[in-house]
């Protein structure tokens, strides 16, 4: 998939409706949903001085208890920083080997 604009602007993936404005073009969103426990849905942004990012929105059911609760929040931004981190990662360019 191509992140370059095509005849009308909109690049490749772009939903080419309602979701661009501002210069931005949108993706559809990818919806992950388990009902009575969490929704992510996961939406590809070109911005309008070009770059892209990953809009990611999450919803979990978090346990009645305080305790419960906070631990659970605390386990989700462990592993969200994780997501971001190996995201970063990624993108880095990969080194060349000698020959």
């Amino acid at each position: 998939m191509t992140a370059r604009p095509g005849r009308h602007g909109h690049t490749t993936w772009c939903a080419r409706d309602h979701r661009c404005n501002l210069g931005e073009h949108r993706s559809e969103a990818i919806v992950v949903d388990l009902p009575g426990h969490g929704r992510a849905v996961l939406t590809r942004v070109a911005a309008a001085d070009g770059r892209q990012h990953a809009e990611i929105r999450l919803r979990v059911a978090l346990a009645p208890a305080e305790p419960a609760a906070r631990r659970q929040l605390a386990g989700l931004l462990a592993d969200l920083r994780h997501v971001v981190t190996r995201a970063a990662l990624a993108a880095r360019p990969t080194p060349r080997r000698a020959a």
